[in-house]
């Protein structure tokens, strides 16, 4: 009898966990690698779990914040998914750089292209985004997947402050106080900034080779102007003492 009453316990403990556990870890999440730390870029994971057991994701859509649009949205290419970004007109440009962005990125989509999440897989979709704001504690990505049975299960509803999880949460990204260097967490973070100071770097180098060619085909001229003149200078010297030998000769 005690021993019944401790498996029975146990397993109703256990049905319990699997219960709460199940549905919390099953929707479309988002993760950074790292931190996400205000006002500086950081590499997001988009989880997306298979919730179907007889069918499989084939498009995963995450909607982008208007209310806080980011300049650099990059995905990292998924093998057997086909990426396609939409962007949309800035009500406000920003500014990033000392340059004036006037679109920033709404959507981006995954579609399967020869794979598929199956029933009991996920699949992390990566994307490189930055500048993340300043004057928010988190970024809400709605986001719609899409079974290969036609199925479509809307990920959109916002969270409330101290209200319990909705039935078809949102991903939320929890912003974390800004760094002093504004680079987020760890190398992956940077990427998003490398890349723009990769560009900014790679103009200027440009620029220090074109006056450097600039100024060695005017030393070239400069020089070979002269090369001409001291060689006049000497045919003219050689022909004035072949003349003067001849006066006195004469």
């Amino acid at each position: 009898m005690r021993v019944s009453r401790i498996a029975i316990a146990t397993g109703v403990a256990a049905s319990t966990v699997l219960l709460l556990a199940g549905p919390a870890a099953a929707h479309v999440s988002v993760q950074p690698q790292g931190e996400a730390a205000k006002g500086g870029y950081a590499t997001l994971n988009f989880k997306v779990p298979n919730e179907r057991d007889q069918a499989s994701t084939v498009k995963v859509e995450v909607n982008f914040p208007a209310d806080h649009p980011l300049s650099s949205v990059t995905p990292e290419a998924v093998p057997g998914w086909k990426i396609d970004i939409t962007k949309g007109k800035l009500d406000k440009p920003l500014e990033v750089h000392g340059k004036k962005i006037t679109e920033a990125v709404s959507k981006v989509t995954w579609t399967a292209d020869g794979s598929k999440i199956a029933p009991g897989y996920f699949q992390q979709f990566p994307v490189s985004v930055g500048q993340l704001p300043e004057d928010a504690d988190q970024l809400v990505f709605k986001a719609i997947q899409t079974y290969d049975n036609k199925e479509v299960v809307r990920w959109i509803e916002e969270p409330t402050a101290g209200g319990e999880e909705p039935d078809s949460p949102a991903p939320v990204l929890k912003l974390s106080a800004a760094s002093e260097d504004h680079h987020g967490g760890g190398a992956a973070a940077e990427a998003g900034e490398d890349d723009h100071k990769a560009d900014d770097k790679a103009s200027a180098e440009g620029d220090k080779k074109e006056t450097h060619a600039a100024s060695s085909s005017s030393s070239d001229t400069t020089a070979r102007t002269l090369g001409i003149i001291g060689i006049l200078i000497g045919v003219a010297g050689v022909a004035f003492g072949v003349l003067a030998g001849r006066r006195r000769n004469a």
